[in-house]
């Protein structure tokens, strides 16, 4: 028990030696014979205990320790993040808060900020201003959080870069030995993984002669390989077929199902809104929105019209000004 708890118990007050005392105890005792019969404690009219059944010396109760309720640590929270590049602001003092086990969008248009942000929560570039946490430990503190959290996250970069003269599963083998993991269980997860992401049959081919789709899986492979809390992937359907699209998705829902959080760019709506639970917009370095999807898509019929009326997009009227375009000549 805590120090603090038992100097707060009650305590039994010190036994009375001479007669006339325990004459009262007796008197006491006679005065009451139901508390002696039933063995039950007397109270006084505020329900505390100021006797004990029968002869017996009253009982001290244990100290009540209050039950701690559950903290529960966000995925991410990101708190006053700004970043500049020379005159041009790039994230403008945004506060995220993307709660865990949860498939998460950061949505917004094409330089809207979202790759850089996603760089600076991971650990990737450093924030001018402001404070980043993931999974309750601060990225940028001090270089022993740095490590922690880089243990327990996986990152599928925009613009990804592989040692193309590897083949997949040497990759993988690679990966493996970097993030610590013993060998035996490194090849028991890569061919796991190669077999679930449908490159069993490409393994042994070298990274360099791998289409756009097989890249994205063998980079989602590797980013996966040592079970992250955490996984961030920078429009990781970009430029995918639909078939590898799909096995990317099932991969996905099955971690998230698992406990584990997803947090993934897109400005692509219709792909946000059937795979996420939880999103933020983004537009021009700020947060516009944040929430669950039901409440960011509030009113409107869909992500799509929501998003437009948030960040304030009109399409362009191009009746006079494209008045040269088509026809038959």
């Amino acid at each position: 028990m805590p120090d603090q708890a038992r100097e707060d118990a009650p305590r039994p007050q010190a036994a009375r030696a001479d007669g006339a005392e325990a004459a009262e105890a007796a008197e006491a005792a006679e005065a009451a014979p139901e508390t002696a019969e039933t063995g039950r404690a007397e109270t006084d009219g505020a329900g505390r205990v100021t006797g004990a059944a029968g002869t017996s010396p009253p009982s001290v109760p244990a100290a009540h320790v209050p039950a701690v309720p559950a903290v529960h640590v966000p995925a991410v929270r990101v708190e006053g993040l700004w970043k500049r590049f020379g005159g041009q602001v790039a994230v403008a003092g945004i506060d995220l808060e993307l709660p865990a086990g949860q498939f998460i969008g950061l949505v917004g248009p094409n330089g809207a900020g979202k790759t850089t942000t996603l760089s600076m929560i991971t650990g990737l570039l450093r924030p001018d201003q402001g404070r980043v946490l993931v999974a309750g430990h601060d990225v940028w503190r001090d270089p022993a959080e740095v490590v922690e959290v880089k243990a327990r996250i996986g990152v599928l970069p925009e613009g990804l870069r592989l040692f193309e003269r590897l083949s997949g599963r040497e990759l993988l083998g690679y990966t493996g030995r970097l993030r610590g993991l013993p060998g035996a269980e490194t090849d028991k997860r890569a061919t796991q993984l190669l077999d679930v992401l449908d490159l069993a049959g490409a393994q042994h081919k070298l990274v360099v002669d791998y289409s756009t789709g097989m890249r994205k899986k063998i980079g989602l492979a590797a980013a996966l390989l040592h079970n992250p809390e955490v996984l961030f992937l920078d429009e990781p359907f970009e430029g995918v077929d639909p078939v590898s699209a799909q096995t990317i998705r099932g991969v996905l829902e099955r971690y998230t199902d698992s406990g584990a959080t997803v947090v993934f760019s897109s400005h692509v709506m219709e792909l946000v809104e059937s795979l996420c639970d939880w999103v933020a917009v983004m537009a021009a370095g700020r947060i516009r929105a944040q929430g669950t999807l039901a409440e960011v898509r509030g009113s409107a019929p869909s992500l799509q019209s929501a998003f437009l009326e948030l960040v304030g997009a009109q399409g362009r009227d191009t009746g006079e000004s494209l008045d040269w375009l088509g026809g038959v000549r």
